[in-house]
């Protein structure tokens, strides 16, 4: 049997993923609706062999569709996505809008799909930098425990959207040329330039990318009392966000032990043999799924603590990707409850 699915954002670099991974997985798409503000309205896509309309993003455009993935706005999702939840539409939103409500789960599958037992039509997927950071975490939390995370990111201009990546390309071309391309995107220019400024500035000098991964990593890991500390960097990286993780382990644990437990887990693919040249970057995981984990060694200076070097394609398993496993894992858990 298949589904009735809409696409709110269908124009956006995340939401051509969207469509993309859809038509990889073969998802069972009956109807496809997508959707995009009045701007983007009336452009077409394409999927499943096919060129499709792009209609309005609406209440009336979202009536009677079974799952609505969200790539849009938080403005437009917390317009639209509880209304169509009201109505009987799961919503997987990929936005801010609903990730730290207590009543949305906030889920990453093969770290808490259990929390999808309790959603009320409304599932919220984690950010980008967030979704690989669990994914790695997980297995060393399960076996070992964690008292302590530090994380430095290093995000790809592809999660601010389409305007940004024609920014970096623009500076670029213009910086080979001598000449020079005044930034509109970023506040600063980002080729040939790393800014430690991803998304506005909040609370105690913290971006709120940054305040995002620290409490979105709390509420997956359902530890709220889980030390967690970030900052946040863009690089002129087209595709693919790059973490350098530090952190403290409850129980001992030696680096063989870590990479065993990582090989092991879901969705990993440990790439660890610095020696020989293997270690991830984000050009060698463009249009993969895993979270690929490198770099792993012991921190001499703390006891239990080790660094890790963490990638992943932040437009696939950070945002597409893991929002159809989302739909996937219901999909699941409803052909088993037949």
């Amino acid at each position: 049997m298949g589904y009735r699915v809409a696409v709110v954002g269908a124009t956006g670099l995340v939401g051509q993923r969207l469509l993309q991974v859809l038509e990889e997985r073969r998802f069972p798409v009956d109807e496809l609706r997508p959707l995009a503000t009045s701007r983007s309205a009336g452009r077409r896509v394409r999927f499943a062999g096919s060129s499709w309309a792009v209609g309005e993003a609406s209440v009336a455009a979202l009536a009677g569709v079974d799952i609505a993935f969200f790539a849009a706005s938080g403005e437009v999702s917390r317009q639209l996505a509880p209304e169509a939840a009201r109505a009987g539409t799961v919503v997987i939103d990929k936005s801010n809008a609903f990730r730290m409500d207590p009543a949305v789960p906030l889920v990453v599958p093969e770290v808490n799909g259990h929390a999808l037992a309790h959603h009320r039509n409304l599932i919220a997927s984690p950010n980008c930098s967030t979704i690989q950071l669990v994914v790695a975490l997980k297995p060393i939390l399960d076996r070992f425990g964690l008292e302590r995370v530090v994380v430095a990111t290093y995000q790809a201009v592809s999660g601010t959207g389409a305007a940004a990546l024609d920014e970096l390309e623009a500076e670029v071309r213009a910086g080979v040329e001598g000449r020079t391309h005044p930034p509109q995107v970023y506040p600063k220019p980002i080729a040939f330039n790393v800014l430690p400024h991803c998304d506005r500035f909040e609370a105690e000098g913290f971006t709120l990318e940054e305040w995002k991964l620290m409490r979105e990593t709390r509420k997956i890991l359902e530890r709220d009392d889980l030390p967690v500390t970030a900052t946040a960097v863009r690089v002129p990286v087209r595709v693919g966000h790059s973490e350098a993780v530090w952190i403290q382990t409850r129980d001992e644990a030696t680096v063989e032990e870590l990479r065993r437990v990582l090989a092991a887990a879901p969705g990993v693919v440990v790439e660890d043999d610095p020696q020989a040249g293997a270690y991830p970057t984000p050009l060698a995981v463009a249009g993969r799924d895993e979270v690929f984990v490198g770099r792993i060694r012991r921190d001499p200076t703390t006891p239990r603590a080790f660094w890790l070097w963490i990638v992943a394609d932040n437009l696939r398993k950070g945002a597409a990707t893991n929002a159809v496993q989302i739909a996937e894992a219901l999909v699941g858990a409803k052909a088993r409850a037949r």
